[in-house]
């Protein structure tokens, strides 16, 4: 807000200004942070890479590096699990080394960085290690398609990179990318939309712009202070073009699809419910798919979830087969099966979650994946948009 005259100066204004000042100073520091911190993670996970291929004693570690790094430099914010997201950033990412390298060169004197690079002790020099990181980022092929470099570096935290990471599809990553840049995601709502699998829901769109304001319209956007504090293919569903494939109509789809292929998968699945209503302690759940199997003579539960894995899943399915082996299974019964199904998972997490618990199994399906045709023309229409509009 600009003040004209000594005038228009009054208590109002003065409230208006001082807003506008912290909310432009924040929300610059908040992206110097994020600039610096996205280099730090890129360069942790350049030094470990550089060190698994050159480092002279790197047999005697091993699979222990990461652990043994950890533990050696007992900084919070460095643990395993993150010098592991720091190793997959730069093995993803070799193309932010310029970006990187420009940034350190503006904030750091030369005479400081050489002071650095000399306590490093390492076999090369940090600035021979990302001149040749610079030179591989070069040297690769970028498609068309693909989010520019600078964009992935100025525009997305380095929590959203770190999440981007886990992709492993570069098209399917660079999908999320440019969605996160346009809506303005916070990292949490870039990770509720990987699990509602929105890239699959795009593809299954007819109208993709309604679906991106409908998406954009319950996004949580980001704001300076957020930065500063074996599958089973489903591919067989066949799912028709929708105008809108929303997270409720895709979820829709699966179950009676699953009702109809686990029929199918042999004899002796007698189809019991769907939406089954369980109540517990004046509580009601529902599972998804309740079978009987007549050979094994026991009940199957299946729940379906449209995300990743989680352990408070596991507790809810053991819920249902407790319930069963208490009130519902006969005499002549086996105890009851429990088949829980989710977009994906990961192999720690599942088994901590699920260890001791019998009859309980975990596993991933995939979607019938979208035109990749489809999703690259929709990925160039909007880079297209994107630079209109900074033209204009």
């Amino acid at each position: 807000m600009l003040i004209d005259s000594q005038h228009d100066f009054n208590f109002a204004s003065l409230v208006q200004a001082i807003s506008n000042v912290q909310e432009m100073m924040q929300a610059q520091a908040a992206h110097a942070v994020n600039l610096s911190l996205t280099s730090r993670n890129w360069l942790i996970g350049m030094y470990i890479v550089e060190y698994e291929q050159h480092g002279q004693d790197r047999a005697q570690y091993g699979e222990s590096l990461l652990k043994n790094l950890a533990s050696q430099l007992r900084t919070r914010g460095l643990g395993e699990r993150r010098l592991y997201e720091f190793r997959q950033l730069y093995m993803v990412y070799p193309q932010l080394a310029e970006d990187i390298i420009n940034h350190i060169s503006l904030n750091i004197s030369t005479k400081k960085l050489r002071s650095a690079s000399a306590k490093l002790a390492l076999p090369i020099s940090d600035d021979e290690i990302l001149r040749s990181a610079s030179a591989i980022s070069a040297n690769s092929h970028t498609e068309a398609w693909q989010t520019p470099s600078d964009r992935l570096f100025n525009r997305l935290s380095a929590s959203h990179l770190l999440t981007l990471s886990n992709i492993s599809e570069p098209l399917q990553r660079a999908f999320y990318e440019q969605e996160t840049i346009r809506g303005c995601w916070t990292t949490r709502e870039l990770d509720r939309q990987i699990s509602s699998l929105y890239y699959e829901r795009m593809g299954l769109s007819k109208d993709k712009k309604a679906l991106q304001k409908y998406v954009e319209k319950g996004a949580k956007q980001l704001r300076p202070r957020d930065i500063l504090h074996e599958p089973i293919a489903l591919e067989f569903l066949g799912l028709q073009e929708q105008a809108v494939c929303t997270e409720t109509k895709l979820e829709t789809a699966i179950l009676n699809h699953l009702q109809y292929f686990l029929l199918e998968m042999g004899n002796g699945f007698c189809f019991e419910a769907r939406q089954k209503r369980i109540m517990v302690d004046q509580d009601y759940f529902k599972a998804d798919l309740v079978f009987y199997h007549r050979i094994l003579k026991c009940h199957v539960i299946i729940d379906l979830k449209i995300d990743r894995f989680r352990h408070e899943y596991a507790s809810q399915l053991n819920l249902y087969l407790n319930y069963f082996r208490h009130e519902v299974m006969q005499k002549d019964d086996n105890p009851p099966v429990g088949l829980l199904l989710c977009a994906g998972y990961g192999e720690t997490t599942v088994r901590y979650a699920t260890e001791g618990l019998e009859n309980l199994f975990v596993s991933k399906y995939k979607l019938q994946l979208p035109s990749e045709d489809d999703i690259r023309q929709y990925l160039l229409d909007n880079i297209s948009e994107d630079d209109y509009k900074k033209e204009n």
